[in-house]
């Protein structure tokens, strides 16, 4: 059995925070019953590269049953209503105060289903100069400051996955689950109220006090912005490799078994961090010098053999070979789909998943 099973999940979702909440709960066998709209959740349309169907849509979207309604009609409101009567969880990312607009608002739910957590998605909170303003991943990454500190030295970057919407929906995911831990011991339900913005700002804590203390940080690519020698090197081969250094004692054993200068470890333009990142410009280039001089599976050798933190720097091609890859095929309707596994594993416990669901056909849209 698994640990969710019995509860009852209705999601008015979209797109991808919310759907990554809702999804492990469904992993976790929670029922998850996901609202769309007629003409379907849009996330379906952002690509076909997952057996002609959208990756985003079919990663979170396993195990849930789908039900369009159009929830502006009588029929469409009445039925959520209903659904809602049974149900355990709502979560929803509509644009702020939709929800409310649709006649399911704070008060209502709070009076017809107080054992209801209800979980509410929104770009920037409830209230505020912005609260009303649509958001997006990438709109996110840009508002919070995250861009700014992302890519190298020549313009802004973003970071190369949906980083806000999943932050999102795993706070999100966490916050029900404390939730109906809550209810458990107070018969309560709870409203819950997270912003995109706000999650990536607590995710950002580290530059924004590096920033108010004096030490803005600067884009600088694969380095890390505060400890020396942590970035990426090129072999011989050409080939690029990562170190991280995170202690004075492990530079001591760079410089015994990689770089094969011993005296290096004492010196005090290197001998601490705080130095290294004085002297960054020279210590990379002691450090270039000896990866030159290997090729890439030398470099790791010798890495190794100085218990040096380390990693390759690989592309999608690499991951999908990578030999710690787990697996699992989700049904879908066009056919199974191999995808990564979630990461918790439970010793004893196998997990299954279930289907991606269609959507519903055009006639039972609005309940009639």
């Amino acid at each position: 059995m698994r640990p969710l099973e019995g509860l009852r999940v209705v999601a008015v979702e979209q797109a991808v925070a919310a759907p990554f909440a809702t999804c492990r709960l469904a992993d976790a066998g929670a029922e998850v019953i996901k609202i769309e709209r007629p003409e379907g959740d849009f996330a379906r349309g952002y690509d076909a590269v997952a057996a002609g169907q959208s990756s985003y849509f079919v990663w979170l979207n396993r195990g849930k049953t789908s039900v369009a309604l159009d929830l502006r009609s009588d029929e469409g409101k009445a039925e959520l209503a209903r659904l809602l009567g049974d149900a355990d969880v709502l979560v929803q990312n509509l644009k702020n105060g939709a929800l409310g607009r649709l006649g399911f608002g704070p008060e209502r739910l709070a009076r017809d289903y107080p054992r209801l957590i209800a979980c509410s998605i929104t770009g920037y909170g409830d209230d505020g100069p912005m609260a009303d303003r649509k958001a997006y991943d990438l709109l996110i990454q840009a508002e919070s400051g995250l861009c700014s500190i992302t890519g190298g030295p020549g313009e802004p970057a973003r970071v190369g996955m949906s980083i806000v919407d999943v932050a999102t929906g795993a706070t999100a995911h966490a916050a029900i689950l404390e939730a109906l831990l809550a209810r458990g011991i107070t018969g309560k339900g709870a409203a819950i109220s997270i912003s995109m913005f706000d999650v990536m700002a607590d995710w950002l804590t580290v530059p924004l006090l590096n920033h108010e203390g004096g030490n803005t940080p600067a884009r600088v690519g694969m380095a890390h912005p505060s400890i020396s020698p942590y970035s990426a090197f090129e072999t011989q081969d050409g080939q690029l490799v990562l170190i991280s250094i995170q202690s004075d004692r492990e530079w001591r054993m760079l410089c015994d078994h990689f770089l094969g200068q011993p005296d290096l470890g004492r010196d005090p333009r290197f001998a601490s961090n705080v130095a290294r990142v004085a002297n960054r410009a020279d210590t990379d280039r002691i450090v270039a010098e000896a990866f030159a001089r290997m090729t890439r599976d030398q470099a790791i050798s010798a890495l190794e053999r100085a218990d040096v933190a380390m990693a390759s720097v690989n592309d999608m091609a690499g991951l999908s070979a990578h030999p710690h890859l787990r697996r699992i095929t989700v049904d879908t309707p066009n056919g199974p789909v191999s995808c990564p596994a979630p990461a918790p594993r439970v010793t004893g416990a196998r997990r299954s998943y279930g289907p991606v669901p269609a959507l519903p056909r055009a006639h039972a849209l609005t309940g009639k």
